[in-house]
């Protein structure tokens, strides 16, 4: 992903935590912030050592970005997210990890419910 669609600064980070605006299933858990004037939206990963190993950490990263490239037409333009993941995310498939990733984007309303596919 393009480094203008990440958050990677840690007052970025702690904007869109500060809002409080949360939502989670067993494997993902998403805070978002809604900035009007954006032209794309950005997205922060935090993976943390819960999960496991250094090796472990970037397997998840790597299947939750390239979800997250899959998903990116489907995806509300105008929000940075933070995507975190619960320490069960490090079992799962790249399948598994699209759909659990899609579904709590559908929760938090970043994408429609008929954008699927």
């Amino acid at each position: 992903m393009k480094k203008s669609y990440r958050v990677k600064k840690e007052l970025d980070f702690q904007k869109v935590f500060e809002t409080h605006n949360s939502v989670a299933n067993r494997k993902f858990i998403i805070y978002q912030l809604d900035k009007p004037e954006q032209k794309h939206f950005r997205v922060g990963i935090s993976v943390g050592k819960k999960i496991g190993n250094a090796v472990h950490r970037v397997w998840v990263k790597r299947r939750i970005r390239q979800s997250l490239l899959e998903l990116k037409p489907q995806i509300k333009p105008d929000v940075d997210f933070i995507v975190i993941a619960r320490p069960s995310a490090d079992q799962i498939t790249m399948d598994e990890a699209k759909k659990h990733l899609t579904h709590v984007l559908k929760l938090a309303q970043l994408i429609d419910d008929e954008a699927e596919d």
